[in-house]
């Protein structure tokens, strides 16, 4: 009696690390395609990034039929985002510029970065609750890009190198995480100025961010395996391990829901967190070394680009 007594305290206390009931399905993409980041759109279509071929790519989940734009000579897309009017936004490294994709005609137009801010390595963009999109570069750059005017504003970050994942939470405040910084950056938009959130403990390497429904910031830890979330009204961390690895928490998403799926590259698997009972739910893929570097979604679907079998994913729950 004792020992199944134990046993149910166990199931009860401890994370529970299982391939929950879901479907998970793959869509193969072009010869030589490199999906990087991903978009899932309104109108059903999947956006992704091609960064090897300078290319942006429209999924239809329906037919598995992909669209390729071409960006622009010397095009190396990294991040995308969609806009309430359907537009894609690409942060281009390549170009060193942002570049728009309108959704209808597949037009693109690119809003370099001011010539003082040349080799930006760009990252990711961020669409605040203005539409002002907001973009980050490796090389020690933050900005944004006013759609109505074309304007291009850019800053130097604190620490230099590292800004990399972005996110503008329910409120429109704009975050950014900074792998090589190794802190989370806060940005004031009246002023531009970013200021530094320190990490729950030194050496964790924030890669990615996301706000969810309540305005905390979720991050990614890719030197330490974690998940961590950041509340901005209590100053303080919470972090959340990986069932199986530490290191390689790469992406983070959070859903309509509150749950928080990261991507962990050790177990080739996209993990889901429910915050409120710590259960981790694991969805391996089913080809090797995966390498998912981006995670977005829209109710009921998270989506991923798995660079490292020319595929996107998609958990459907």
């Amino acid at each position: 009696m004792m020992l199944r007594t134990l046993a149910l305290l166990a199931a009860v206390l401890l994370p529970c690390i299982s391939a929950s009931a879901a479907d998970v399905a793959y869509y193969d993409l072009p010869a030589g395609a490199f999906p990087h980041d991903v978009a899932p759109a309104a109108d059903g279509a999947v956006w992704y990034t091609d960064q090897h071929q300078g290319r942006l790519g429209k999924l239809d989940p329906h037919t598995g039929k992909v669209e390729q734009i071409p960006l622009g000579r010397g095009s190396a897309p990294h991040g995308v985002v969609v806009a309430s009017d359907g537009a894609a936004w690409v942060t281009d490294g390549g170009q060193n510029a942002i570049v728009r994709v309108d959704p209808t005609d597949h037009a693109v137009r690119a809003f370099p970065l001011p010539k003082e801010f040349p080799d930006a390595n760009l990252n990711t963009p961020a669409i605040d609750a203005h539409g002002t999109v907001w973009f980050t570069g490796q090389s020690g750059v933050y900005g944004r890009v006013d759609p109505a005017s074309g304007k291009v504003e850019a800053w130097r970050a604190p620490k230099g190198a590292g800004p990399y994942g972005m996110t503008a939470t329910p409120s429109g405040e704009v975050w950014y995480a900074s792998l090589a910084g190794d802190y989370v950056g806060r940005i004031d938009p009246a002023t531009g100025q970013a200021s530094i959130i320190e990490p729950p403990r030194p050496g964790v390497g924030p890669r990615r961010v996301w706000s969810d429904s309540k305005g905390n910031v979720w991050a990614s830890f890719w030197n330490s395996g974690e998940i961590g979330r950041y509340d901005p009204a209590a100053k303080s961390w919470k972090t959340f391990n990986l069932p199986k690895s530490k290191a390689g928490c790469y992406a983070v998403y959070v859903d309509e829901t509150d749950k928080v799926w990261v991507s962990d590259w050790p177990a080739n698997a996209i993990v889901r967190l429910d915050p409120a009972t710590g259960r981790l739910d694991s969805f391996a893929s089913d080809k090797a070394a995966a390498n998912v570097r981006q995670l977005a979604g829209r109710p009921g679907e998270v989506w991923g680009g798995q660079s490292g079998t020319r595929r996107l994913v998609v958990v459907r729950y």
